[in-house]
């Protein structure tokens, strides 16, 4: 999974759309592979070939967003928080704060983005189908054969590359969709999330060996080595994405019953809104040598982050008459609920930037914070009581 901070796109319903830069070496595959299939093809020469492929490459990246906004909404409707979505390397993922609170929720999350992708196989194909006259998708399929025009193409390439990911994505071996469905079927006929989770990574270890394998035959025995390289590059990403699921299974279940309210500090230091910054400075920042404050307003509730180095950026002789609230970053940390489950912390992108999260009530009040060695504290001690409990 990507490990590097995404750039931001847009945000839609609420959720945060990014790139990691890795996405961009597949753009420019796609892109350029297109170009070359199209050239020739159509009227207008390698400008409207390449225009073509532009809009085919970007048409694709939009319905693997699609895909994601189906599991990210249907999670947000069932209780379960959304980070963000991120395009990278290997496709789309939409980052859940947290696991499904139950084997139901589970599925219906996981089943969502298959669903979205079937949807838009059957719409593209449908409507290349009309466009070209009842003409059959094959011919429009790369490369087009003449007399097929530029929005057919797209429309067919996108439904035969929504239903190759739709058939990828139903593979049933985590941390694929399809793994996730036996997860979830699993959990709900054993009623422990923990085995399902590694009975569904082990399931996914084994076709990403599989994946390895094939594309190591591609690579040896033909002439395809995009296609070779490609196998096996999946291959090796779901044997290791499998392999953290399964270890990360194990940190998480040391969790269960915990919430964050259980380990956080009740006593956070936080500066009043209103605060001048030479005041915040000298009696913050100098006396406790933390690298950022929560600020607060008169109510308590939690406004955002202010960093020590936003401060000494303010000239000097300008700080007694400049306030806090200049300097506040609200997009940098969102906070936590008190209530959340403790694992929701595990893949916090905020923890392991700032290493802690503020942690709020339902109305947005500060109640605490979580550092990263409390958190490291519960792990241990979950550790611990692994240890002694009877097998």
């Amino acid at each position: 999974m990507p490990s590097t901070r995404s750039i931001k796109l847009v945000s839609l319903f609420g959720i945060r759309i990014g790139v990691h830069p890795s996405w961009f070496v597949v753009l420019f595959l796609i892109i350029w592979l297109l170009s070359g299939t199209y050239r020739g093809v159509f009227a207008g020469g390698e400008t409207v070939a390449f225009a073509v492929a532009v809009a085919t490459a970007f048409s694709f990246f939009a319905s693997v967003i699609l895909h994601e906004l189906g599991h990210a909404l249907v999670a947000m409707r069932n209780g379960v928080g959304i980070a963000g979505i991120d395009l990278w390397l290997f496709g789309g993922i939409a980052r859940m704060r947290r696991e499904s609170p139950s084997a139901g929720v589970d599925l219906r999350v996981a089943l969502a983005g298959p669903l979205v992708t079937l949807a838009i196989a059957v719409t593209c194909g449908v409507t290349a189908w009309l466009v070209g006259g009842g003409r059959g998708l094959a011919s429009a399929l790369p490369p087009p054969r003449p007399g097929v025009g530029p929005v057919e193409a797209v429309l067919a390439y996108v439904a035969l590359i929504n239903v190759l990911l739709f058939v990828l994505n139903m593979i049933p071996g985590f941390p694929l969709d399809g793994g996730r469905v036996v997860r979830a079927l699993a959990w709900a006929r054993t009623g422990d999330r923990t085995s399902a989770t590694r009975f569904a990574s082990r399931l996914g270890r084994g076709f990403g060996l599989g994946f390895v394998g094939v594309g190591l035959a591609v690579l040896i025995g033909t002439s395809a080595f995009v296609f070779g390289l490609w196998v096996l590059l999946i291959g090796m990403f779901l044997t290791a994405a499998a392999r953290a699921t399964e270890a990360q299974s194990r940190f998480t279940s040391r969790l269960q019953g915990l919430r964050v309210g259980d380990v956080m500090d009740a006593e956070p230091v936080a500066v009043p809104a209103g605060t001048s910054l030479d005041r915040l400075l000298d009696e913050f920042f100098l006396r406790y040598r933390f690298a950022w404050f929560p600020v607060v307003d008169a109510g308590g509730r939690f406004l955002g982050l202010v960093r020590r180095e936003k401060v000494e950026e303010v000239p000097e002789d300008a700080r007694s008459e400049s306030d806090v609230q200049e300097l506040i970053s609200a997009e940098e940390a969102s906070g936590v609920k008190v209530d959340e489950p403790l694992e929701t912390l595990l893949g916090s992108e905020e923890m392991r930037r700032l290493g802690a999260v503020v942690a709020v009530d339902a109305e947005g009040v500060l109640r605490g914070v979580v550092t990263l060695n409390a958190l490291r504290q519960a792990l241990r001690s979950g550790q611990d009581q692994d240890a002694v409990t009877p097998g």
